[in-house]
This record gives structure tokens, sequence and C-alpha cells, in this order.
């Protein structure tokens, strides 16, 4: 793969127009989460509500992503973006409403929860846009690749500008001017053509309650992607902890920044070479590779160090997400590439979630530094699991081959 198959994929016939409605739905993602966070604690001046609000979110996100998913595999995109829009605007008004009115927090939460479910999952209507409009092959990763380095780069951007909208006259500017780009960007991939003349393959969904999740190849990759969230959330929390510690609360933030830089210019020339390029070893060799990182960001004794050690783990961080979208290639079953990525967001999601909530905790009782290291043994622990498991993501005649020369 080279930078030209990046300008081949993004210039394919049909594609400009819902790229461009795909960015303006994918680039409030990182700042919903933000905006909503800085806007409940600015009107209630509690983090604790705060907290719970965007945990609620965060979870409806994950539900919403695989059922939103599994329902444009089977109708395709463009109905189950404009309903989610608009019970999207229903919800978004109905959370902004409590939060004003200083409603009960378990009112809040659940609305919480129903703004996560019903954002417009633009990403799995986009991800699966490309097995669509490109055959396989290296332009179509190329597309896919790209995905995930753009998505990579609304992290860096997304909290700083939900930051400065929250710092308005109106704190829940930030949230609103979020849910507008992911409306308008919604409804606008849904109406571009690629979107409505998409229509599903007869024949390929069957009644299986787990979906996608029922092809052995797409739990190795949904356990990668949760391994990969579960450091993540241990990360989210361990930084700004050690930002405490050494007397400058106010650097957790951009610490956690850091890595995303590092991660979008490495994800650059890793999506030209990626390595390894067997995906049956990619996606073990990347997450012991990203758990050794964390393990050295125990190392430093000063802030400045720590800087450094984050700048080396954020490269492994767009490779490991370009591989996990990549891998639905080889892993989903045909005509559920939606549905997948579904997977793939909910597993990262949950794996986070569970990494705030125990590091919470070993923060509290070894610091920052022992929390990097069982961060890091977790890490390859479950890239042991993956290695195990690795057979699952070759084809069957190769899979026989692999299962017989260990025998």
């Amino acid at each position: 793969m080279s930078l030209a198959d990046y300008r081949r994929a993004l210039s394919t016939p049909g594609a400009r127009v819902p790229v461009l409605a795909s960015l303006l739905g994918r680039w409030p993602i990182a700042m919903f989460a933000m905006a909503l966070l800085l806007y409940v604690q600015r009107v209630s001046s509690s983090f604790a509500i705060a907290g719970m609000m965007s945990a609620g979110a965060l979870i409806g996100v994950a539900a919403g992503s695989v059922v939103q998913g599994r329902i444009m595999d089977r109708v395709g995109p463009s109905l189950p973006l404009y309903v989610a829009s608009a019970l999207f605007v229903v919800a978004v008004a109905a959370t902004i409403t409590s939060i004003e009115a200083h409603a009960p927090a378990a009112i809040s939460v659940g609305l919480s929860f129903l703004l996560g479910m019903t954002q417009p999952n633009v990403s799995s209507a986009s991800r699966a846009m490309w097995e669509h409009l490109l055959p396989p092959g290296r332009v179509r990763e190329a597309a896919v690749s790209y995905e995930a380095i753009s998505l990579e780069v609304f992290f860096i951007l997304g909290p700083g500008v939900a930051a400065l909208l929250v710092a308005t006259p109106w704190p829940g500017l930030g949230l609103l001017v979020a849910a507008s780009c992911m409306v308008v960007g919604g409804v606008w991939f849904a109406s571009t053509r690629a979107s409505r003349t998409r229509r599903p393959e007869p024949g390929q969904h069957s009644g299986d309650v787990l979906g996608a999740l029922a092809a052995p190849g797409m739990r190795t990759v949904a356990l990668a992607a949760g391994g990969f969230g579960l450091l993540i959330g241990y990360i989210e929390v361990a930084v700004p902890a050690a930002a405490v510690d050494a007397g400058v609360p106010t650097a957790g933030g951009l610490l956690i920044s850091l890595m995303s830089v590092s991660s979008v210019l490495v994800g650059l020339v890793y999506g030209v070479r990626p390595w390894p390029r067997p995906m049956h070893l990619r996606l073990p060799a990347l997450l012991a590779g990203f758990a050794l990182l964390i393990a050295l960001l125990a190392a430093p004794s000063s802030l400045w160090g720590l800087c450094v050690a984050l700048l080396a783990a954020g490269c492994l961080i767009t490779p490991q997400s370009t591989a996990h979208s990549v891998a639905i290639e080889v892993a989903a079953p045909r005509g559920k590439a939606a549905e997948a990525f579904g997977w793939v967001v909910t597993s990262v999601t949950l794996g986070s979630a569970i990494g705030h909530s125990t590091s919470g905790q070993l923060v509290e009782i070894g610091g920052p530094k022992s929390t990097f290291l069982v961060a890091a043994v977790v890490g390859l622990l479950i890239t042991a699991l993956l290695w195990r498991r690795r057979a699952t993501l070759l084809p069957a005649r190769e899979r026989s081959e692999l299962v017989l020369a260990a025998e």
C-alpha cells in the first residue's frame, strides 16, 4: 500500500460526497463526550453527576453501535440513519432540558444513555461503504486506514474545541454544536447516492442472535479491540493522576493528547507499510508492543520523561485501530461489515470503561506507576489469548495446516 492508494480510494467515483458527509458526522465524536461532561459539571457543579452521565452516554454508544450496524446490514444505511438522527434530536433536547432543570440524577443518566444509543452511527455506515465501492485489495485497505487515521485526528481536535465552546456564556453550546454536526452529517450521508443505492445481499442474514460475532474470527477481533480499549482506559486515568502527583493537575489532558500526535504521524507511515503483514500475527504483535510501551511509562521520574514515554506509546494507537478495521475484511461474515464495525466500537468502549473503573482503584492503592505496570501485564495476558486464537483469522485451508502443525 502507498500514498497513491489513499488518493485512489478517496477519489473513487461516488465516494467524494459520502466522504465529506462522513467527515462532518464523525468529527464531533470525541468532542461530544467531553462537551457533555463539562456542560453537566458547569451546571451541576458535580463531577460525580457529570461522570455518571458521560458513562451512561458511552454505554449507550456501545449498545447503539451494534444495533444500528445490524439494521444497516439488513436494510441499508439510509433509513437507520434517518430514524436515528430524528430520535437523537429528541434525546438531545430532552437531555439539555434535564440538565438545565437540574433533574434528578437517575433521569439525567437515563437520558444520557438514550443520547448515546441514538447517536447516528455514521462511522459504521462509512466503514461498510468501502466494501461496496472498492474490490478487495490495497486500495480498499487504504480507505479503511483513512477511516482510522481521520478518527484519530478527531480525537485530537474534539476535546479542545469542546473546552472552548463550553467556556462561552452558555456551557451547553459545545454539546449543541457537536449534536448538530452529527445530525447534519448523518442525514447528508444517508441522502448520498452511495448510501441510498446500497442494498444488502440476499441470504446473508440468519437468525443468529450473535450476528457478526458468531464468527470465531470476529470474536478474536473483538478481544483485540477490547484489550486495546482496556489499556487506553488505564492510561486515561493513570496519566492525569501522575500529573496531580507532580503538582501540575491541569497537564493531564495535554499529556494524553501527546499520544494522539505521535499516533497519527506513525499511523500514516504504518498504513503504507504495515507489519507484520499477516493479520493473524499483526493483532497480537501490536497489542504486545503497546503493552510493553505502557510499561515504560512507569520508568520516568519527571513529567518531561513521561512526555517522551507517552509519545512512544502513542505510536501504536492508530496502527491498532487500523488493524481492527482491516481485520473485519478477514473475520466478518459476508454482508455484515457495519455490524462487525459496531462490535469493534462496542469492544473498545466497554474495554475503556472497565479500564477507567479498575485503574481508579489501582491508582488509589499503588499510584500511577504501579497502574502502568499492571496495565502492561494485563495487555500481555490478553496478547497470549490472541495468540492462541490466531488461527481464527486465517483462511480455512491455512487454519487447518496451522492446527495440524501444532498437533
